[in-house]
């Protein structure tokens, strides 16, 4: 299951996405430092299975993703949110984040 939730802000709309059972863990190796759980209520929104989140996610347009864990990450590659050349792992817990920039 996904904890998946959406923060709209001035700037645009910010998903955030997080595996289930990494959502009050920290994740530490080799100098990165990804505190889950002190941001748990940055992600703690609905949860979802994998399917359902790619119906929440599917055509939306965001200003920035934060997404962690597999399930999630899956997702949001298939939902064309960010590419698997960018995914990064902390002790083999996959995340990325996604930044879309407006030059003007």
């Amino acid at each position: 299951m996904i904890y998946i939730k959406f923060h709209d802000t001035d700037s645009g709309m910010i998903l955030a996405m997080c595996d289930e059972k990494l959502i009050n863990s920290v994740i530490e190796k080799d100098g990165i430092y990804i505190n889950i759980m002190d941001y748990s209520d940055f992600y703690k929104g609905e949860l979802v299975n994998e399917t359902l989140a790619e119906k929440k996610i599917g055509g939306q347009e965001f200003y920035s993703a934060n997404i962690i864990g597999k399930e999630s990450i899956k997702v949001a590659v298939k939902s064309n949110i960010i590419k698997t050349q960018n995914v990064k792992t902390v002790d083999a817990i996959p995340y990325a984040h996604s930044y879309r920039i407006d030059i003007r």
